[in-house]
């Protein structure tokens, strides 16, 4: 193993003839001077104690980080140019934002004004999108999340103009650099499904009131520009390649030469002999684990005894070969191995395998073959042979996902590899010359070519490929499917080509930085948008599985930082949240007052999802649209229960604008302040929701969803709730237009009106019972257009009932009917909300005077929704029972394994109200904790009581 310096050769590598180059106001005689005075800059940066010191420093000699790097545009470190190239970008603005466009000869880059005014507004993003995984950009290279560029595209356009600046700090393979660019490029927006005029206008297809397709302005086409940033070096290596524009022709000629030095010195490893003499290159050898029989210590070939290849299948049990005892994978052991390592320089054990078969071509035919001698030496040669050149001796951390290739002898990098992959992938390395788009073929193989690659047993007509590596893992399976470096590079080859094709035409509107998103040296409110897909809690972790890519970079993640759930570094759901409340509290801070920030995120953890509204809250954001994304169908569909995510979230918060701030210190112990919020946040709601044709509801418009916003708005400001549920009603109902249970600004509803007009009535959304919050919902949603009896409810109800939360305490439904509506008893009047259905749906009682004997006695004991007016009565008798079985809570000295949720929430409330932390501590202690996480009401008043009480 040979340790050289990736520029030796530099001096001999072919280069592209280029012209001067400008850039941040500087003008050099070529790329490579450019590349070259940076570089030194960057050098005398990383000498600088306090720049290590930056948050997520990646870890990584300065030379490494130098060779990796391309600045100013890519630092595989904190990129210390980002406040440069905003400066440099908002002068540029008004030149990108004029009438007169421009464009590069592939009319990819044009740049147009949004419209004659600086005002900027937004509805959030809330129309349906399906963009599937199949297009080239996105499957060039695998990685642990993406969200495909085009869906990311919607967004960007939907919320910013030509020249705008967004930002993604978990950015992976820079999906959101590729989007930004991509809106300059006519073609590829057309293929969205919108139009475009000649000015560079972007429309949008609409139903008009009369129910006719119309075809509507909203965007520009241009470029917007984006900073991009991970606290993986794998992820903002792969980013940068994937946003930097490269001439195909040259990553053509250069990959095939690479190729071609390698074949030439290693080719021979990859060879077979057909049964008639001929060579063949192989595709892949199946490797299997061997095993010891319990019974009389034989080994045995998984491979040989269990794999049956007639029936496409794998049996569970199978015989020992010598003494026939049966045999599963359970009970038998591992056969073991030591041999000198020659990275490690020492004898290592690890557990046994054998090669037993051959895949191979010989032109365009495939063939399979058992190994014969002529292959056994060959693999003997393979074994034996020196590697001279450079591969990674990393030792695998300790971690949650590693303790499975280190349980079987795998505890350091190149353990993952055979012989023969890691003499090529150590070639490839050493022949780019450099680590940059030439690096990023053989950069897409480090997994693919390694034992983590599975073999899957399948029929002998089966045309699929099969096979592939266990998602989220470090997993060796027991049947390894030994790719050939040389065949996986050349499909690298083709899928990378394919980016770069895309992406020759881009003009380095983007910018790429590593470090930790909680930490950035830029200005306040610089930002006009910001995307971010980020962590999933437990889900992955990034790190651990990013291993293997940063050995080979010689850069490696700063886990300290790192925005996950993991045992290992002693990481559960609230370091998990705290992190991620830092990484929102500094993209609150950057992004401009009035501007949006989407958040794609993918958990089926309630507890998680509640961490990230509260981070998002904490930092400031208002959340004004929460949608599940489909993959599998594209469409979203409005999320109502917290409890239940099973899809990808699509989160739509807002940063309010300076003036709504200013407003709000003034008015925040009055009641106006309350309706400042509300006539403020509506303007930020999507007015309408369709689902194709279907009119949906907007549950963000819901008054008791509104009421939550506001308290969430007031304890995060430290200020007491100057108004109760039942005013917060009645004052709602006052000031603003009520439409299907919403609530809307008056030149809001006109839009409404029209659109219900042509689309029909909004649908309701399907909710599900699982507590008493829910079962009240539901009832409402049941009742108030139909007023029913206790005997109409309860078969429904009762059928609603299979998924009660284990901890909830389950309510009689007469006690949640008494406590939360009301029953009109034959006694005065009928109550309008009864009347109202009755006179709708039976034609004999139109008409009738609300006292007629008739429609009395067809009322009587329905129960209704009462109006806000005549509610306050039942409301304070409801929180006086809650308060009564909270003070119970307070006394009880053992853990609360089965409670009333409505009963705490109302306790906590209250004790907010009277600034008794202590009260809301003490009581959350005594309640599980996953409840505690899965709440988003009672997580806020928690969080916020530990932080007033560390403040006090």
């Amino acid at each position: 193993m040979k340790e050289t310096s990736l520029f030796d050769s530099l001096l001999e590598e072919p280069q592209k003839p280029s012209g001067p180059v400008t850039c941040l106001g500087m003008t050099f005689e070529n790329d490579e001077a450019r590349r070259a005075h940076f570089t030194e800059e960057l050098r005398k940066k990383l000498q600088d104690p306090e720049f290590r010191k930056i948050e997520g420093f990646p870890i990584g000699s300065d030379e490494d980080i130098l060779n990796l790097s391309d600045p100013p545009y890519y630092t595989a470190c904190p990129n210390p140019w980002i406040a440069d190239f905003i400066a440099e970008w908002e002068k540029e603005k008004p030149r990108m934002n004029t009438n007169k466009h421009e464009s590069n000869e592939n009319n990819s880059c044009e740049f147009v004004s949004i419209s004659g005014s600086n005002s900027y507004h937004r509805e959030p993003f809330a129309t349906d999108v399906s963009e599937g995984k199949n297009d080239p950009i996105y499957n060039a290279h695998s990685y642990h999340t993406k969200v495909p560029h085009k869906a990311i595209m919607r967004y960007i356009l939907h919320y910013t103009q030509p020249g705008d600046i967004v930002f993604d700090g978990f950015c992976g393979t820079g999906m959101t650099g590729v989007a930004a660019q991509m809106c300059g490029n006519r073609e590829v927006v057309m293929s969205l499904g919108y139009q475009v005029k000649p000015d560079g206008t972007i429309l949008q297809e609409e139903i008009d009131e009369d129910g006719k397709k119309t075809w509507k302005p909203f965007s520009k086409i241009g470029v917007r520009r984006v900073i991009l940033n991970d606290l993986s070096t794998a992820a903002t290596f792969i980013s940068y390649n994937y946003n930097n524009p490269i001439d195909p022709s040259l990553f053509k000629t250069e990959t095939n030469r690479i190729l071609k030095e390698v074949e030439k010195k290693y080719g021979w490893m990859y060879e077979t002999s057909h049964k008639d003499g001929r060579k063949g290159k192989i595709n892949y050898v199946v490797w299997s684990d061997v095993f010891r029989c319990p019974e009389c210590t034989n080994e045995v070939v998984f491979w040989d005894v269990a794999v049956d290849r007639e029936n496409g299948k794998i049996r569970d049990e199978f015989p020992c070969p010598k003494c026939k005892a049966l045999l599963t994978k359970r009970n038998v052991e591992r056969a073991w191995e030591t041999k000198f390592d020659p990275g490690t320089k020492s004898s290592v054990r690890h557990i046994k395998q054998a090669p037993v078969l051959i895949n191979y071509s010989i032109g365009t035919s495939r063939f399979e073959k058992v190994l014969d001698d002529d292959d056994f030496k060959n693999i003997e040669k393979v074994n034996s042979t020196n590697i001279p050149e450079w591969y990674p001796v990393e030792e695998l951390p300790k971690g949650d996902k590693t303790g499975e290739p280190t349980r079987i002898g795998i505890t350091h990098s190149h353990h993952f590899y055979t012989a023969s992959s890691l003499a090529w992938l150590s070639a490839f390395r050493e022949k780019c010359l450099r680590l940059d788009y030439r690096y990023l073929v053989p950069f897409s193989m480090i997994n693919t070519i390694s034992k983590l690659y599975r073999y899957n047993v399948k029929k002998p007509d089966y045309k699929g490929q099969g096979g592939g590596i266990l998602t989220g893992t470090l997993y060796v399976p027991s049947l390894i499917r030994g790719l050939s470096a040389s065949s996986s590079y050349k499909r690298g080859q083709s899928r990378l080509g394919r980016i770069f094709e895309a992406n020759s035409r881009f003009k380095k509107d983007f910018i790429v930085s590593t470090s930790s998103s909680s930490g950035f040296r830029a200005a306040d409110e610089c930002l006009d948008y910001v995307f971010i897909d980020p962590p999933f809690g437990s889900n992955l972790n990034y790190s651990e599985l990013s291993f293997l890519w940063e050995s080979w970079l010689g850069v490696k993640t700063n886990v300290a930082p790192e925005a996950i759930e993991n045992r290992s570094q002693g990481k559960g759901g609230a370091e998990y949240r705290e992190i991620m409340t830092k990484c929102f509290c500094e993209a609150y801070r950057l992004l401009k007052p009035g501007r949006w920030m989407t958040v794609e995120f993918s958990n089926t953890k309630a507890s998680v999802w509640n961490s990230i509204q509260t981070a998002l809250t904490e930092a400031g954001f208002i959340v004004a649209n929460v949608s599940a994304l489909d993959k599998k169908q594209g469409s979203f569909n409005a999320v109502t229960n917290t409890t239940s995510v099973k899809q990808d979230l699509v989160i739509s918060a807002y940063k309010p604008n300076d003036g709504f701030e200013e407003r709000f210190q003034k008015e925040a112990q009055t009641e106006e302040g309350v309706w400042d919020f509300v006539r403020t946040h509506l303007k930020y709601l999507p007015v309408t929701k369709q689902q194709g044709v279907l009119l949906l509801m907007v549950p963000e418009r819901d008054p008791r969803i509104l009421f939550d916003q506001m308290i969430a708005f007031y304890v995060r400001k430290g200020y007491p709730v100057p108004i109760s549920s039942q005013e917060f009603q009645i004052g709602l109902a006052q000031r603003f237009i009520e439409r299907d249970g919403m609530y809307f600004l008056p030149d809001q509803v006109a839009e409404y009106d029209r659109k219900k007009m042509t689309s029909g009535a909004p649908q309701q959304l399907s909710l599900f019972v699982s507590d008493e919050a829910s079962a009240i919902q539901w009832l409402r949603q049941l009742i108030k257009e139909k007023p029913q009896t206790f005997s109409d409810i309860n078969p429904q109800f009762m059928q609603q009932l299979g998924g009660w939360s284990k901890n909830e305490a389950q309510l009689d439904l007469r006690e949640l009917l008494n406590q939360n509506f009301l029953c009109y008893d034959g006694k005065g009047d009928v109550p309008e909300q009864i009347h109202a259905y009755l006179s709708t749906n039976w034609k004999e009682l139109r008409n009738l005077p609300k006292d007629a004997p008739a429609l009395v006695t067809k009322a009587r004991d329905r129960w209704y929704v009462p109006d806000p007016n005549k509610a306050g009565d039942l409301e304070k008798l409801r929180e006086k029972a809650l308060l009564k079985e909270f003070e119970e809570y307070k006394e009880v000295k053992k853990k609360l394994k089965v409670f009333r949720l409505e009963a705490v929430r109302a306790g906590f409330k209250k004790a907010w109200q009277e600034r008794d932390y202590a009260v809301i501590i003490a009581v959350a202690d005594k309640i599980p904790n996953k409840v505690l996480e899965e709440d988003p009401k009672l997580l806020m008043w928690y969080d916020q009581a530990v932080t007033r009480m560390g403040g006090e």
